[in-house]
């Protein structure tokens, strides 16, 4: 228990230090992604990331806090993951790739002894799930970190219940991570967790919550596992719906998420991260309660119930506007400066200048019409 007070203390410490000290170079780097129209470095994940397996590595190289059977080779991978997510934000890799990637750590974690065949491969799938589920959800500032350290001690409460120490300091140390970086990610974030960092919590929460629900029947740890991860996989689903429904790619990102459809309706940054917050902590409490016996597995219908409320209420929100074409915008900015010049100078045009300008235009218009009735019909860009 000391040892662990101690080491959520120095992994909470060390990544708020180290996450403050990457943000300089890394932007000047030009390792940043676009959040609201500004620049933000990326390599808070790979702080969190670090700090993460330097303390839980020391606990276990001491042998003050082993990891137990499998979790070592669970942190091995985690930081397998977060490395091809480093090289995401630095190269932007196709999704496939890390969808690849993703599916052999998980494949090399899970316990098939205890899952079998069936229930392990169901496990991989739904690892590589959640994993993605957490990137996408870092589009927000302070989300994913937030419903990270929720999830982290959900998971870690389900380890403890089973009796896993290693599994469950290795999740507190994680959250305490988490919570050192959310100092600069707080909105308006100063620097964000990336590819590296989501991914690397995606993929030890959902690793974590399986090596938890171990042993149990399959149906039962469905009705553990969908509440911890509650709130990303609604968001996934609401996104796929979406762009389903508006006849978009599936791949091509848009302002349709979670986070999009609440500011739209009027919600502040820090109110969105709160709200969401606080949803995901309601679900994961859920989960807890069921896996820890404390709550009937009929509970969980309750967490169903809200995740489908949410996604079919956000779905009537618009999250795709119409696209404004070249000549519409040339139009707008030539008549914002006439009428910003006019402004400035205090003058009128003559009311015969504006005739002649009229009368010009309507000559020069309709000879280029007839022109492109009589001539051959050419199109531009497609």
């Amino acid at each position: 228990m000391l040892y662990g007070i101690l080491a959520a203390t120095a992994a909470l410490l060390l990544t708020a230090v180290l996450a403050a000290l990457l943000r300089g170079p890394v932007l000047r780097a030009g390792i940043v992604d676009r959040r609201r129209q500004r620049p933000m470095p990326l390599f808070g994940g790979l702080a969190v990331v670090a700090v993460t397996c330097l303390v839980a590595g020391t606990g276990q190289w001491t042998r003050v806090a082993p990891l137990g059977d499998g979790v070592g080779d669970l942190l091995v991978a985690g930081a397998g993951v977060a490395a091809l997510g480093l090289v995401a934000d630095v190269w932007r890799l196709r999704a496939r790739v890390l969808v690849a990637g993703a599916a052999v750590a998980a494949a090399c974690v899970v316990p098939y002894e205890e899952t079998g065949l069936l229930a392990g491969l169901l496990a991989v799938l739904w690892i590589v799930f959640v994993t993605l589920a957490f990137r996408a959800l870092d589009h927000a500032d302070g989300l994913a970190g937030t419903v990270g350290v929720v999830t982290a001690f959900g998971a870690g409460a389900c380890a403890a219940a089973e009796v896993m120490d290693g599994l469950a300091v290795l999740l507190s140390v994680l959250a305490a991570a988490l919570t050192g970086f959310l100092m600069h990610n707080w909105p308006p974030a100063r620097i964000g967790l990336g590819a590296c960092g989501s991914l690397f919590t995606g993929f030890l929460l959902a690793s974590a919550a399986v090596f938890a629900r171990a042993g149990y029947p399959l149906g039962s740890s469905v009705r553990v596992l969908f509440p911890l991860t509650a709130v990303a996989t609604a968001d996934v689903v609401l996104v796929v719906l979406s762009r389903l429904m508006a006849r978009r790619p599936l791949l091509r990102g848009g302002p349709d998420h979670l986070a999009h459809r609440l500011r739209r309706l009027g919600l502040t940054p820090p109110g969105v991260t709160v709200l969401l917050g606080a949803g995901a902590f309601a679900a994961v409490a859920v989960g807890v309660l069921v896996h820890s016996g404390w709550a009937g597995e009929p509970a969980v219908l309750w967490v169903v119930g809200g995740a489908s409320v949410v996604v079919l209420g956000l779905l009537r929100v618009p999250a795709y506007g119409r696209r404004r074409t070249a000549a519409q915008t040339s139009t707008q900015s030539s008549t914002q400066t006439s009428m910003r010049t006019g402004t400035q100078t205090g003058m009128r045009a003559p009311a015969q200048t504006s005739m002649r300008v009229s009368t010009q235009t309507s000559r020069h218009t309709s000879t280029r019409t007839s022109a492109q009735v009589t001539g051959t019909l050419r199109v531009r860009n497609g």
